[in-house]
């Protein structure tokens, strides 16, 4: 199975992401985790990623597109995939379907943008071992220390309440449409994100279990 999961940043999208990766045992591929992993090593795709995340845009298209095509080309994606976070705009839903990519099912994780701020303004990671915390529902037992390696906690740029707001202005705008692509297509589910993590899981995986079941028919 090939998956897509949508959702506006701080969604919950790439915690769901990996609980169907447990149920299916297919690969998650983040394109955040990718492209910041990239920009640690200062790679020249990856500085150049760095200076748009930083500010809370959008990654370019021929960025993200070369990333992914490559990542896909790996024998562990012969039983399918998972995707996390593309695609992004209707250039990389186009590009996935003139490649002639299957998609077997989307699921849009949707969550309010007054939650998604709250969420999102909460969050602090370690930047030395990339521990991430929550203030309000996994804060370290340490406070703003992080309970694994001891550094002091950080606030990501991207997290930034003003950056934030931005990032949902370009995603409604940009990733919108690419909901109306996979709706026409009639593989797009959503799943209204709850405040309890475990009952948008809950949601998520019956969502998940009645595609499979309509697919054995």
């Amino acid at each position: 199975m090939n998956i897509i999961l949508l959702g506006a940043p701080g969604s919950g999208k790439g915690t769901q992401a990996e609980n169907i990766r447990e149920r299916l045992n297919i690969p998650v591929i983040s394109t955040g985790a990718i492209l910041r992993e990239a920009a640690a090593e200062r790679t020249e795709s990856g500085l150049k990623a760095k200076e748009y995340m930083d500010r809370g845009e959008l990654v370019p298209d021929e960025i993200v597109i070369g990333v992914i095509k490559e990542r896909i080309a790996k024998p562990d994606c012969e039983a399918g995939f998972i995707l996390d976070g593309f695609p992004r705009t209707m250039a990389q839903a186009e590009y996935i379907d003139e490649a002639g990519v299957r998609i077997d099912l989307v699921i849009d994780i949707y969550v309010s943008d007054g939650k998604i701020t709250e969420r999102m303004g909460g969050r602090r990671m370690c930047p030395s071992c990339g521990a991430t915390y929550h203030l309000r529902h996994r804060p370290s037992h340490r406070g703003d220390i992080c309970g694994r390696c001891e550094s002091r906690l950080i606030i990501r740029n991207d997290d930034k309440p003003e950056v934030v707001l931005d990032r949902l202005k370009i995603y409604h705008s940009q990733t919108m449409p690419v909901k109306d692509f996979y709706s026409k297509k009639g593989v797009l589910k959503t799943v209204e994100g709850q405040d309890e993590l475990s009952e948008t899981t809950r949601l998520t995986m019956e969502t998940l279990e009645e595609f499979i079941a309509s697919a054995k028919k």
